[in-house]
């Protein structure tokens, strides 16, 4: 379906760590659970895991990024090379590799801690020029916040991209959206949307803030995740485009962000429908949400899913 696609991912990357056991007993030293581990499992976070939904639909993905000089930065490297990306993460020896650790028993997320610090301007200086380097051999670029310090030259991206007519997707992070100035779609979620231009009410008002953000910021796009209401796509013309939430059973929406901007980006680089589109990448959250934890959806899961809704 995207396998002639070439995509660029710049952004916060992280390994997930997930520790998975049975609780059984109360600790004798505070009121909290014991749980008994069992098993461990790592896996690609962040824009680690745009990249690994991208790559997983078929494209071929380039991820640029910033990790520690430490274990987690070795093992983050490690996923994404098995995985077919071309990952290049520039070693700061002055910051961790950020690392979300969740507890896990019988589905269920007990607990999660998380490790992290900021990369350097002079590391952060590095990926710029990675990404301008890039531009030329790529259909779409992605930018993944997660507001952890890696896209401190975001405004110059997204600049070079549209000068170059290449399209560049962003999923946002915080309240001020100015500085996604310009970039062909910024993909926010609902809470994330209303942080920024007030309490969403019905249908009119969604459309009269989504239609004004995109004038402030200049976008072609604005896309709009609800959760179990669905999504919406908002075209610069003024077009509405609805799709309904199609997951059957939720499990974990951890990472589903991941999966509707790096489902759109390929979705739009391939020209299609702004209804296509949009079925396509809610399609995509509909199926990853019903895994446990940060996932992905491959190409014949996705095209399977397809073909039931069409019949």
């Amino acid at each position: 379906m995207f396998r002639k696609l070439s995509v660029l991912v710049v952004g916060d990357v992280m390994l997930d760590r997930y520790w998975f056991g049975e609780v059984n007993r109360i600790s004798p030293e505070a009121p909290v659970p014991v749980i008994a581990v069992s098993d461990t499992e790592e896996r690609p976070g962040g824009a680690a895991n745009v990249a690994s939904n991208v790559r997983a639909l078929g494209a071929k993905c380039t991820l640029l990024s910033v990790v520690g000089d430490d274990e987690a930065g070795v093992s983050l490297n490690r996923l994404l090379n098995n995985s077919g990306i071309e990952a290049v993460l520039h070693c700061d020896p002055g910051m961790l590799t950020t690392v979300k650790l969740r507890m896990i028993s019988r589905n269920q997320q007990l607990l999660r801690a998380d490790f992290d610090t900021r990369p350097t301007h002079e590391i952060l200086a590095r990926c710029l020029s990675d990404f301008l380097e890039q531009l030329d051999t790529v259909d779409v670029a992605i930018i993944s916040d997660y507001a952890k310090g890696g896209l401190r030259h975001i405004k110059e991206m997204i600049a070079a991209a549209r000068s170059k007519n290449i399209p560049v997707l962003i999923d946002p992070k915080g309240a001020d959206f100015s500085q996604y100035h310009g970039a062909t779609m910024i993909t926010p979620n609902i809470t994330e949307f209303q942080r920024v231009v007030g309490e969403i009410k019905d249908e009119r008002s969604l459309e009269t803030a989504a239609g004004k953000l995109i004038a402030e910021l200049n976008l072609d796009y604005l896309l709009v995740t609800r959760s179990h209401e669905g999504m919406s796509l908002i075209s610069r013309n003024g077009d509405v485009t609805h799709s309904p939430a199609r997951a059957k059973e939720v499990y974990d929406v951890s990472g589903a962000g991941d999966t509707v901007i790096g489902t759109m980006a390929l979705c739009h680089a391939a020209e299609l429908e702004d209804f296509e589109k949009l079925t396509i990448a809610n399609t995509a959250a509909g199926i990853v949400v019903g895994k446990l934890g940060t996932a992905t959806v491959s190409e014949q899961e996705l095209i399977t899913e397809l073909n039931g809704i069409e019949s």
